[in-house]
């Protein structure tokens, strides 16, 4: 079971949820190059100027851990870099978890993203001219769970730990990236977990990857924000197992 942390984030963030697991899994933890506790020196502009970068890294856990059956679970960004994974190599992975997931942040057509074209480019440009500013702004928004600041502040700490160039060249990336064309490649059964008010990745969002993923399940939590994994880790481990079990 490996566990894959959201932007600017790392995989302590999964320290709620993950030990749940230990007993019936082999638990992988890891942090995505540039973030963490990862080599710096490991990254790769050219590399990383796409999710295919970080699903070849994906990868190479799985292969150098020898893994099969993987239960891959995907927070935020990590949801679309395991989509990916999944789709080179199908015969190593058994589900995949996706919290939170979005294959396009941007509005097109009938398809809603939760942000125009307009809304990024503002992100982008506060996030470049000011990038702990910008982090101080958005977490507790991300978080949305106004009653419980600490963990707002958790996930201000957390950006803000992460080397800012890298931090800069990454949300360019996520945010950028547009995936929905990659959906109809899956064929791994997959959980989908909705959260409410979720302003990074709105109801609408997790609709159209049900609709557009061959074998999923799609669970509306109670869970308020972005980060169910911090702000409701027993309900985000009661519907995984729930939806093992079933499986």
């Amino acid at each position: 079971m490996i566990f894959a942390h959201g932007y600017g984030c790392d995989q302590n963030m999964w320290r709620l949820v993950s030990p749940a697991f230990t007993g019936h899994y082999r638990v992988v933890l890891f942090d995505h190059v540039g973030v963490g506790r990862s080599d710096l020196r490991a990254y790769d502009e050219a590399k990383y100027s796409s999710l295919d970068g970080y699903a070849d890294d994906v990868l190479d856990i799985v292969h150098d851990l020898d893994l099969h059956d993987v239960v891959f679970v995907g927070h935020s960004v990590s949801a679309m870099i395991g989509v990916l994974a999944a789709i080179r190599e199908p015969a190593r992975f058994a589900e995949l978890v996706l919290v939170g997931p979005s294959p396009s942040y941007i509005d097109e057509g009938d398809y809603v993203g939760g942000f125009s074209r307009a809304d990024i480019d503002d992100m982008m440009r506060a996030l470049d001219s000011n990038y702990l500013g910008w982090s101080s702004v958005i977490a507790p928004m991300i978080m949305a769970n106004p009653q419980r600041p600490e963990l707002s502040q958790e996930l201000v700490n957390s950006f803000c730990a992460t080397d800012p160039a890298i931090a800069k060249k990454f949300a360019h990336v996520t945010f950028l990236s547009d995936n929905r064309k990659d959906l109809e490649y899956v064929r791994t059964p997959s959980l989908i977990m909705q959260c409410a008010d979720d302003i990074i990745a709105p109801r609408a969002v997790g609709e159209y990857v049900d609709a557009h993923l061959k074998d999923s399940t799609l669970v509306y939590l109670n869970a308020t924000g972005h980060c169910p994994n911090l702000s409701a880790p027993e309900e985000t481990i009661e519907v995984i197992k729930a939806y093992l079990s079933g499986r």
